[in-house]
């Protein structure tokens, strides 16, 4: 099925949760990612602020700024994005495509500064390739980081598809994480 189909269709799927579906299938997911032993070992984790049912990151969040972790949201600035960090959630306000972000004031860090990042997308499969809204903004920020294993997705286990056309652009996770599994996607080659 071509990208655009997919994405369609998951987005239209997605968008209609309900608000208790979508709460409950991120609890589940953030509680799994939490007592992995990666997030405990973690030193500074980047997130992402949810829109359009995509699962919640603010349990993460708050569990690691409680572990005195270095707690970072990506700000998109133009063509690109920049992780900034924060102290609490309330530092978060409305940007770019209505999404929270922290304030430009806050420290940017590179993303090679995170132990983990937590990617959104439409879509995902079990090799770790994902479909974002089609910007490029994490493909071209974290190629880099690809195959380090700090690049983790979090979606409904209805986003998670058997094969996705991944193309050279497009980084592939190494974790996934639904509400009913953990994808530990085969090395990249």
């Amino acid at each position: 099925m071509p990208k655009r189909t997919l994405r369609r269709l998951l987005l239209e799927r997605r968008r209609s949760l309900t608000r208790e579906e979508c709460l409950a299938a991120s609890r589940v997911i953030q509680e799994t990612f939490i007592r992995n032993a990666a997030f405990e070992s973690a030193g500074a984790i980047a997130l992402y602020a949810p829109i359009h049912g995509e699962v919640d990151t603010a349990s993460v969040a708050v569990a690691a700024l409680g572990a005195r972790k270095t707690v970072a949201f990506p700000v998109v600035a133009g063509d690109n994005m920049v992780f900034r960090t924060i102290t609490s959630l309330d530092e978060l306000e409305q940007g770019a495509f209505g999404i929270m972000e922290p304030p430009l004031r806050n420290e940017a860090l590179s993303p090679d500064t995170f132990d983990l990042i937590v990617l959104p997308g439409v879509a995902f499969d079990l090799r770790g390739n994902r479909i974002g809204y089609g910007k490029g903004y994490y493909d071209r920020l974290l190629h880099p980081l690809e195959g380090k294993g700090r690049l983790v997705g979090f979606c409904h286990d209805f986003q998670l598809v058997d094969s996705i056309a991944g193309e050279p652009h497009d980084v592939r996770l190494d974790l996934v994480i639904t509400e009913k599994r953990v994808i530990r996607p085969p090395l990249h080659i």
